[in-house]
């Protein structure tokens, strides 16, 4: 494979990246680049680089690679090429301009979605090779703007928007307000000690999606779930520190939110309809601390639908009439294996239900996850259009009588939602805790 750089990189200026490296100096890249190397990875780094023979087969999987014509930079071998296989093959001495490329492919060009995976012969795990690459930038002060200010706001309150702690109880009691103007006795139990569920939810849900709460409230009250809230920080089960490559504050947070549900001695944590924050508590961030497994179990949302539909707890009172299609989040579909569950729960809920092609694991990524939406407006023109494939791919779902794009995560949500209104294609999004709220029975 050439080696080659995208033809068009974004060339906006971040200044995150540009005051990064105006102080670096080889010999500070390199004792960074070995510390990683030599004293953070290990058996797994090493299978991966001594087995690529960079056939490139998994360049059919990279949405990148097929919505920019082809370009081999794009590649997901070509993409670990033009960063982590040349750090190794210089060992190190590389300058500031190429840490600077590295960390704009690794950040901006590679979602993490582990499509390729599915496609190498070897089962390269590439999304694993990025996340050395933005740990070690990280490691260099070399991180995009947007997504550092964000990593900067969970080291400081512990959750992602800055949202102080009166201001989470207030919103809490706000939407109880709300919701009891629907169903007079409900409450969102806040501190309530031995329940069977906490239930977390993402920082942008008290900041600007307060009706997800007042929703998911509805739904528990109604299913008779015996369910409690934290007062205090540990509620944000997201994570964007996991995609800077800021481990310590990764594990910090992870530790934060499941020290918080054994002070309240519940039994498991149901989440809100979010895939990274899935995969922070499930697959990252509770291994960084030392936990093969989470020491509290983890539900998501759709399995938690799943399982309030099967045993009767929730009802349908009608169907939702208008014809839906199914996004499949990639880390809880690819990471988390819940695709069948989020068909059972449309099928429960929806009359007229309409299949993207691919699907399942094999669905394209939405090209908002793995922290680049996170990147912020430097990146969206080429975060959208990286993702033609998508576009089509809705578009043939449309064409099929599809009206509604269901959308079971939030960087999902606000991508699709990009792409939506960027290549004009007269759909909507809705979460699937919105369709379940509108169609379920209510006293």
């Amino acid at each position: 494979m050439p080696e080659t750089k995208p033809k068009d990189a974004p060339p906006a200026v971040d200044e995150g990246i540009e005051r990064g490296i105006a102080g670096l100096t080889e010999e500070r890249i390199r004792k960074a680049i070995r510390r990683v190397l030599s004293g953070e990875t290990g058996a797994r780094l090493k299978a991966y680089v001594d087995t690529c023979i960079h056939c490139g087969l998994c360049s059919e999987a990279c949405h990148f690679f097929l919505s920019r014509d082809r370009d081999p930079a794009y590649a997901p071998v070509g993409k670990v090429k033009q960063t982590l296989w040349e750090m190794l093959r210089r060992d190190g001495r590389v300058g500031p301009e190429f840490i600077k490329q590295a960390r704009i492919v690794a950040s901006t060009h590679c979602n993490l979605c582990k499509r390729c995976a599915m496609y190498c012969p070897f089962g390269i795990d590439v999304a694993y090779l990025m996340l050395v690459v933005r740990r070690i930038c990280h490691l260099l002060g070399v991180t995009p703007l947007y997504i550092q200010d964000t990593a900067n706001s969970h080291a400081a309150t512990l959750n992602q928007m800055w949202v102080k702690d009166d201001e989470w109880i207030d919103t809490l009691m706000w939407q109880e307000e709300e919701a009891r103007g629907e169903i007079p006795d409900l409450r969102i139990p806040l501190e309530k000690e031995g329940a069977d569920i906490l239930y977390s939810v993402i920082g942008p849900e008290p900041k600007f999606q307060a009706q997800l709460i007042y929703q998911a409230a509805v739904i528990l009250h109604v299913a008779g779930v015996d369910w409690t809230m934290p007062a205090t920080p540990g509620w944000d089960n997201s994570d964007m520190a996991m995609f800077t490559g800021d481990n310590e504050i990764m594990g910090r947070l992870k530790r934060a939110h499941f020290e918080t549900a054994a002070r309240l001695r519940v039994n498991r944590i149901v989440m809100g309809e979010c895939g990274h924050a899935f995969r922070s508590v499930y697959d990252v961030g509770n291994r960084w601390l030392g936990w093969s497994m989470p020491p509290i179990p983890i539900v998501h949302a759709i399995d938690f639908y799943h399982e309030l539909l099967e045993e009767g707890r929730i009802r349908v009172a009608r169907l939702f009439e208008e014809p839906v299609t199914l996004h499949d989040p990639c880390n809880v579909v690819r990471g988390g294996g819940l695709h069948e569950k989020a068909r059972a729960v449309v099928r429960r809920t929806c009359a007229h239900f309409i299949e993207m092609e691919p699907n399942r694991e094999h669905n394209y990524c939405c090209c908002a996850g793995g922290g680049v939406i996170n990147c912020g407006p430097p990146y969206k023109k080429h975060r959208v259009e990286s993702n033609r494939v998508k576009a089509e791919q809705i578009a043939a779902a449309k064409l099929k009588g599809a009206k509604i794009v269901i959308t079971p995560c939030h960087n999902c949500h606000s991508g699709i939602e990009d792409i939506i209104h960027h290549y004009d294609l007269g759909v909507e999004t809705r979460f699937l805790g919105d369709i379940l709220y509108q169609v379920m029975e209510k006293p």
